[in-house]
């Protein structure tokens, strides 16, 4: 599946939880394409175990994504996780939306061979597991998160969805593998970009991405591939930002032998993160709880 790979090393600083942690550049050519990727130098004695792609959103990059992302920093070190922040190609993924009208798209770049390609490099450079590999993404990169569950099920254990539902079906240019997988949704009920009743997605001027099923209807396939039926549990999560004018409520299908469903419904919710929870530090608490 891979062509020929080219590595290249770009060493970079960057402040976090109060020290200077080195950050690696690094890419792989793929098909003619430089794809690069992110990532903070594990400490010495620090060996990972799992490996987790943090996706940015159309139009963004993976350095972009490292800022703000402290507290999953922290959790990842906790659990020997590496978080790994991958570039776009020209700052958007070929993910599922056939009306996409970015070059990513209409290039039809492959992302799985750059998947695929980063996973072999950090079981070869850092001896990550290979059944210990998420992947987690906002908006655009949430796209590519459901891709990735869809075409890639043997080598992605759970994927988390930020801010994104499902292609329509008539919007759908990838092909199923029809295996379940462990997805964690975290949807606002008013996003005005990613409707959570369904609908287009329209990005601005020439960037309509075409129409996406509603959150209901993304988290009831999920539910269903995995074999699910009649209503998931629910609970309310505290209201810990009362000011922000916004709720958490948990959804969760989960039965033994089952991959586990769950859907974070935000309530007032927008196109943006609520301040309840920290969304990638949620997503990395439902990865580890995958690996029980």
């Amino acid at each position: 599946m891979l062509k020929r790979i080219v590595l290249t090393s770009v060493l970079g600083w960057l402040s976090f939880s109060g020290l200077h942690a080195q950050v690696l550049t690094d890419s792989l050519q793929i098909e003619g394409n430089y794809r690069v990727f992110h990532f903070h130098k594990p400490a010495v004695g620090q060996q990972p175990q799992s490996l987790a792609f943090v996706m940015h959103g159309s139009g963004g990059d993976g350095k972009g994504m490292m800022r703000g992302t402290e507290k999953a920093e922290q959790e990842a070190q906790a659990t020997r996780t590496l978080l790994v922040y991958p570039d776009g190609y020209k700052r958007y993924w070929n993910e599922c939306r056939k009306a996409s009208p970015a070059l990513a798209n209409k290039e039809d770049v492959n992302e799985q061979a750059f998947f695929a390609g980063m996973i072999e490099y950090f079981e070869r450079h850092y001896g990550i597991q290979p059944k210990q590999v998420f992947a987690v993404g906002t908006s655009g990169g949430g796209h590519m998160a459901y891709k990735l569950a869809l075409t890639m099920p043997d080598r992605f254990r759970a994927v988390t969805a930020i801010i994104a539902n499902l292609p329509d079906t008539n919007n759908l240019d990838c092909t199923p593998a029809g295996k379940p997988v462990p997805v964690l949704i975290i949807n606002g009920t008013e996003d005005n970009v990613n409707p959570y009743q369904g609908g287009v997605v329209d990005l601005g001027p020439n960037m309509n991405m075409g129409r996406v099923r509603s959150t209901d209807r993304t988290f009831a396939y999920w539910a269903e591939l995995a074999g699910y039926r009649g209503k998931p549990t629910m609970e309310k999560l505290p209201d810990t930002d009362p000011s922000d004018g916004r709720t958490v409520e948990r959804y969760t299908y989960q039965a033994k032998g089952k991959p586990e469903v769950v859907l974070l419904k935000v309530i007032g919710g927008k196109h943006d993160y609520p301040k309840d929870i920290d969304v990638h530090v949620e997503a990395l608490r439902f990865f580890q709880r995958q690996l029980r």
